[in-house]
């Protein structure tokens, strides 16, 4: 479906911020151990069109261990162990919308196949070291996303888990959209309060029932 995404795509081909990402790119991926794999860096467009787009659910980087980052925030390929903030992420589904997780299936293909977008700002991560490509292009080309999804008429709900993701909230104008933001679900902030019981969930599919769309089947079991 990257195709689906040209009107994009196409006009951040002709930013400045694009060419030096790529050369950066080019030469970690020639360098460095990079995650995910290099054609895996735009896998949530590949997986959810903007016409089927209702949730957006904004990550920070990819995981840093080899194996793990597969192109879609939050989630890992199947036959690795599910993350912590996953786990944390499932507990909270589970007693949201009383539903059963499958809590050794990391993968999250199915709520992206539903019209999630998995997007994690900063694409790409050196083995090893989080935040090693936190870079300026990328929160552009995350803000020209953002921009762009705001052109999209269907209703659509952000989820803005943790400071960093908070941070894109005043971009959200259209109508028709329901911001969700809490603590961030890694146990070193969801234990503190403000991740469980906030029933975001459940919340994102009345919006959806409200607003005649189908609401979204968050069992990954």
């Amino acid at each position: 479906m990257l195709k689906d995404w040209d009107a994009l795509f196409s006009k951040v081909r002709e930013k400045e911020y694009a060419r030096t990402l790529k050369e950066f790119l080019d030469m970690e991926y020639d360098q460095e151990t990079v995650y995910p794999p290099r054609d895996m860096v735009f896998q949530a467009f590949r997986f959810t069109s903007p016409k089927d787009l209702k949730a957006v659910i904004i990550g920070q980087d990819p995981y840093h261990n080899s194996g793990e980052a597969m192109g879609l925030a939050f989630s890992v390929p199947p036959g690795i162990d599910t993350p912590p903030s996953l786990v944390n992420i499932y507990k909270e589904i589970e007693r949201d919308c009383s539903v059963k997780m499958d809590f050794g299936k990391g993968d999250l293909y199915s709520w992206a196949r539903q019209g999630v977008l998995l997007l994690n700002v900063y694409l790409t991560v050196r083995e090893g070291q989080p935040l090693s490509h936190k870079r300026e292009e990328y929160l552009l080309f995350a803000k020209d996303v953002i921009s762009y999804i705001e052109t999209l008429e269907q209703p659509i709900v952000y989820f803005l888990w943790g400071n960093f993701a908070r941070k894109f909230a005043p971009m959200v104008h259209q109508k028709d959209r329901l911001v969700l933001e809490s603590a961030h679900p890694s146990p070193l902030s969801a234990n503190r309060g403000g991740w469980f019981g906030q029933h975001q969930f459940s919340r994102a599919n009345d919006f959806f029932i409200a607003h005649g769309v189908p609401p979204i089947d968050w069992r990954n079991s």
